[in-house]
């Protein structure tokens, strides 16, 4: 056995100091609650695009803009069990897992990390959900920019995927657009989500892994242009 790669129990024993994983009970309520009763009745219409560029197997981040609270709702829609036969698994700001709000996504897969200052337990825990071929969902914007302007996107991502890669790790990145009839999604618009198709690291130099995070940005603001122009903002 390749010694760099990672062996399954790094992923089990590191997870119950970061989150509780996916509970079978409270994500399956989760998926009817937010995917049947609030998007269906909240929005009109759920628009998605490019659904085919979705990878069924192997290590996949998600790399999508933020542009509402809404969105993590609408990646797992799109993206989640029902779509791929896997959860979609979110790496959020410490700020969110607390309270009622973090007692949930606590138990959904979500798992935070200190953006100024992450932890090596948190990173590595990352890149082992990739070893392990699962479904990572990461903001490269950091933060809900509303009005989609043209901000540096983190590099917390490629560096991510660059050590996966390290590791003998295949990683496809799929470069994620949303968009909302309203600036502030209100009751009754459109909500699109557009994906476009995967990327990967190929080249590992620094001025390598800056082209790939400039790509990536293109490939979010393209994706995020067709998911403008489906609820009628373009």
């Amino acid at each position: 056995m390749d010694s760099s790669v990672t062996l399954p129990s790094d992923l089990a024993n590191r997870e119950p100091t970061l989150c509780l994983g996916v509970d079978p009970f409270w994500s399956l309520l989760a998926m009817v609650a937010t995917q049947d009763l609030v998007l269906r009745n909240y929005f009109r219409a759920r628009i998605v695009l490019g659904q085919q560029y979705l990878p069924k197997e192997g290590a996949v981040v998600l790399a999508p803009t933020h542009r509402a609270r809404w969105d993590a709702l609408m990646l797992t829609m799109a993206s989640g069990r029902r779509i791929t036969g896997r959860d979609c698994r979110y790496m959020v700001t410490r700020s969110e897992m607390r309270g009622l709000q973090g007692w949930f996504l606590n138990r959904l897969g979500c798992f935070p990390v200190d953006q100024k200052r992450p932890s090596m337990t948190a990173l590595r825990y990352a890149i082992d959900l990739m070893i392990d071929g699962q479904q990572l969902v990461m903001f490269p914007e950091g933060r809900i920019n509303r009005f989609g302007e043209a901000i540096p996107l983190r590099q917390g991502l490629t560096r991510l995927v660059h050590l996966a890669h390290s590791k003998g790790v295949q990683v496809k990145v799929v470069p994620v657009g949303l968009g909302y009839s309203e600036v502030i999604p209100r009751p009754f618009g459109k909500a699109a989500i557009c994906f476009s198709e995967p990327m990967e690291v190929i080249e590992t130099t620094r001025e390598g892994l800056l082209s790939f995070n400039n790509r990536l940005f293109q490939g979010m603001h393209s994706a995020e242009q067709a998911a403008l122009r489906a609820v009628g903002r373009m």
